[in-house]
């Protein structure tokens, strides 16, 4: 009898064959490829025609899920270049530094609020997950020549490392919610919480740095050409896993400063890994977005109101009051703040960090409340950002070519590589 694994990948495997033959005219278009995805697996799940069945503590799940979010943290951190962002450090800095812990925040204390059964860490845990943005579901955006460049490279630094940024508050948060079920001392957790981060940093700065060395120098030597040079980042990104996991560390983590230390090389990688990324990096995300879509519909089976509620404030006030907050004195209008608050998409990072908490904690008492405010605005995200990216650009480059040609909106910056690389009509 075949497994419904392999009928999970022949149905995935026709769904992006066919996709790809039209995916030319959809491109830019209101349709994104994670909204066709999603519906896909929606629609072959047990609560639509019931072709696949796949568990959530299903082990080849957790392992492709842990997989993808190497490869994200990884190629993400490393394709941004710090050069470029000479004269626009401002709005992602801000972004990162004051925004996402804002919005970590915010998102736990609207969690214990609406959720009174869950403990500080599981409401954290909600927070976390939610907080990193996915520039994949707003390519449109963060491509489109309709909106000013210091914005649209603003969400696109922040999307790209905002995900690695989010990483150490989850590991965090996971350990102390385990630690509060078996009654674990906080010296005890303290330790592990600290040793997870510390080894994790200690390790993809190492093999990010001599990794990234290696690399070049055989490209100048003329012993590594064209795909391989990405492949060669590639085996790096899993190493930065693989060895910090074997010492006691947090593999993502490492995976993250892993490919920021690429760039510390002085030398810029973001070709080889946009190359990876723009192909092979898409099919994995749109595989992830399959595999939400078959789990989501089982998991939002019987969803309360108050989930409801909150998926909304997740992507609305909780994602766009920090945001407001964080850019306060930037000199940027009303317009470009709402603009920026907005569009600040959950996708496949949280899918991913969902996944993984999934399998590994099975026995967390809120569990399934976390589970559901993860799915169900993500699900929201995905077609909400989606069909109101194009129209959202178009009103927002209005409200810019009213603004005075000294904005700080219009002034000229230099390009970071985008996630996926499409052409957007203007």
């Amino acid at each position: 009898m075949i497994s419904m694994v392999l009928v999970a990948v022949i149905i995935f495997s026709i769904a992006i064959f066919i996709y790809s033959l039209i995916s030319h005219r959809l491109e830019g278009s209101m349709l994104t490829a994670p909204m066709i995805f999603v519906a896909i697996g929606l629609l072959v799940s047990p609560e639509g025609f019931d072709f696949v069945s796949i568990l959530t503590n299903n082990e080849l799940v957790l392992v492709f899920a842990e997989i993808a979010l190497v490869l994200i943290l990884f190629s993400d951190a490393a394709r941004i270049d710090f050069h470029t962002l000479k004269g626009n450090r401002n709005y992602p800095t801000r972004l990162l530094l004051i925004g996402l812990p804002l919005t970590i925040f915010m998102g736990a204390v609207a969690a214990i609020m609406i959720f009174t059964d869950l403990s500080l860490p599981e409401a954290a845990l909600i927070g976390v997950i939610l907080s990193p943005t996915d520039a994949g579901l707003g390519q449109v955006i963060v491509n489109s020549p309709l909106v000013p460049v210091r914005i649209r490279q603003a969400l696109n630094v922040e999307s790209g490392l905002n995900d690695g940024g989010a990483i150490p508050f989850f590991a965090f948060f996971l350990v102390l919610a385990e630690a509060e079920k078996f009654h674990i001392p906080a010296s005890q957790w303290l330790m592990f919480a600290a040793q997870q981060i510390g080894i994790g940093i200690i390790v993809g700065l190492a093999v990010g740095i001599l990794g990234g060395y290696l690399i070049h120098l055989a490209i100048d030597k003329g012993l590594m050409r064209g795909r391989f040079q990405w492949i060669g980042f590639l085996a790096l990104a899993l190493i930065s896993f693989v060895a910090a996991d074997a010492m006691g560390g947090s593999g993502f983590i490492a995976a993250f400063v892993g490919g920021l230390a690429t760039t510390l090389t002085g030398r810029k990688v973001a070709e080889t890994i946009v190359e990876f990324t723009s192909a092979g990096g898409e099919v994995i995300s749109l595989a992830v977005f399959f595999i939400f879509g078959i789990l989501a519909a089982t998991i939002l089976i019987g969803i309360n109101p108050f989930t409801v509620v909150y998926a909304i404030l997740s992507l609305t006030l909780i994602r766009m009051v920090p945001v407001a907050l964080s850019l306060i004195r930037t000199g940027l209008k009303p317009a470009s703040v709402l603009f920026m608050g907005w569009f600040g998409p959950r996708g496949l990072a949280s899918v991913v960090l969902l996944l993984i908490m999934l399998n590994e904690t099975p026995g967390l008492p809120g569990l399934k409340t976390i589970s559901e405010v993860v799915s169900l605005t993500v699900l929201f995200s995905v077609f909400a950002h989606g069909i109101t990216a194009d129209p959202l650009s178009r009103w927002y480059a209005s409200q810019v070519a009213a603004m005075p040609q000294d904005a700080h909106e219009r002034r000229e910056t230099g390009e970071n590589p985008t996630r996926i690389n499409i052409k957007v009509k203007s």
